[in-house]
């Protein structure tokens, strides 16, 4: 590519979804509207003796989904990114891997066109995880363990590695342009999405399959953010634990799903006739460089992130109308995450309405940013924000434009919605899309 060739606009042109509220986009998206919580008691014989014993486990299995010799094959993290993968393919429009030849399809114009296959060449996979096979390793040593080295799974080492969920969609729909793995704890689904972005918009690829999976609802990852206190100990109160901005937020719920969305440059969507959700305008990254797990008190890398994205792309303050925010329900995060934006954005900040989409699907760690993607992505197709549930009452520090009860209708025109992403380790993303009139 010339470096000195303007950057390309990149649209969504699919979205894919499996998560603790529904196996598809369509009833994570009605349940998310209709306030329902994900969460639930673990009942399994392992919990009766964690100080946490409750999830936001996958509302289908995937093994119940996949064909069983694919299953046996995936570490169950690799399995959810598999299924949202291939629902955003289909959602876009493509009928089989890159290079065969396209199906016919609504374009949306009533001509049911014929679309062009992608060149496998250009078509690249970036799927991020913040643990990888976690369940493989644990469930492999217990098998070395209990029943010697000849009964360990020769596919032990493919199942989990992180990269397996990326290379898994990758061979999916046969991408050759690349195929990616980000690893950046809690933000890995945002980066991964950012990090498609800028391959589009760079000239690197001209459709790639970007989102987050996580799938770590084991005894081991229970324990251990338990006594980090960092996790909701609501052990009575399942549904009512994750509870961003609330007084008496106490923790995150731990879930367990991926959330994938269909990337593409502009002209390309243009001419094979694919609908259009949106614009990926593009990412703002920093690190704040100050503690392997405690947020940085005062937002500043927060607030550094978005002020790149504002800084590298057109948009601006006043068109922003919707935050995915990252709100895990902790007591420190949550208002720091509101109080960054706040110095940014300064007035405009309160037009932006807020919603933590956290308190029904919880927190589903590297696969967050993937499915709170595809539900920004969402709200600006509907131009209706998610509410935030769980709210009974609101820290004095929050301001009242959160989304709180019910959905709230976002304004027509052309507007933009950022999603948010913090990991361990200082890791902040802000994503941006926006929506036209158009569209």
């Amino acid at each position: 590519m010339n470096l000195n060739s303007p950057l390309r606009t990149v649209v969504v042109t699919g979205v894919g979804a499996t998560t603790p509220l529904g196996g598809d986009t369509a009833s994570t998206w009605e349940s998310l509207l209709a306030g329902r919580s994900g969460a639930t008691a673990l009942q399994q014989d392992w919990a009766a003796e964690l100080p946490v014993r409750i999830a936001a486990p996958a509302a289908v299995d995937p093994t119940s989904v996949l064909p069983g010799h694919l299953a046996r094959r995936l570490d169950r993290a690799a399995q959810f990114a598999v299924l949202a993968a291939r629902e955003a393919w289909a959602d876009a429009g493509f009928t089989g891997k890159a290079g065969e030849t396209g199906g016919s399809f609504d374009a949306g114009d009533g001509t049911g066109r014929i679309s062009a296959p992608a060149d496998p060449y250009r078509v690249g996979s970036v799927v991020g995880t913040g643990v990888g096979g976690v369940t493989t390793l644990l469930s492999q040593y217990d098998v070395l363990r209990e029943r010697g080295s000849r009964k360990v799974s020769p596919y032990t080492v493919p199942m989990l590695m992180p990269n397996s969920p990326a290379a898994h969609v990758g061979m999916e729909v046969d991408a050759r342009a690349g195929v990616h793995t980000v690893v950046s704890a809690c933000a890995s689904g945002a980066e991964a999405i950012g990090y498609g972005i800028d391959m589009i918009r760079t000239g690197r690829a001209d459709v790639v399959v970007a989102g987050g999976t996580e799938a770590v609802i084991v005894p081991l990852n229970l324990a251990a953010f338990g006594n980090m206190m960092a996790m909701s100990k609501r052990n009575d109160d399942p549904q009512g634990a994750s509870r961003p901005y609330d007084k008496g937020r106490d923790g995150f719920v731990l879930g367990e799903g991926a959330g994938v969305v269909i990337l593409e440059a502009a002209e390309h969507a243009a001419r094979r006739g694919a609908a259009v959700y949106c614009e990926a305008v593009g990412q703002g990254l920093s690190a704040d460089s100050y503690h392997i797990a405690q947020p940085e008190p005062t937002g500043r890398g927060i607030a550094a992130a978005l002020e790149q994205l504002l800084a590298t792309t057109d948009i601006r303050p006043s068109e922003i109308a919707h935050l995915n925010a990252h709100a895990t329900s902790t007591p420190q995060g949550d208002v720091t995450e509101l109080k960054a934006l706040e110095k940014v954005l300064g007035d405009d900040m309160g037009h932006v309405a807020v919603s933590a989409t956290k308190s029904m699907t919880g927190h589903l760690l590297g696969g967050a940013g993937g499915i709170e993607t595809v539900a920004t992505v969402l709200a600006l197709r509907h131009r209706t924000a998610p509410p935030t549930i769980n709210i009974t009452e609101l820290d004095d520090e929050v301001d009242p434009s959160l989304v709180s009860s019910r959905p709230r209708p976002l304004p027509g025109g052309n507007i933009v919605a950022l999603n948010n992403s913090f990991g361990f380790g200082g890791h902040n993303v802000v994503l941006g899309f926006r929506v036209t009139d158009g569209q």
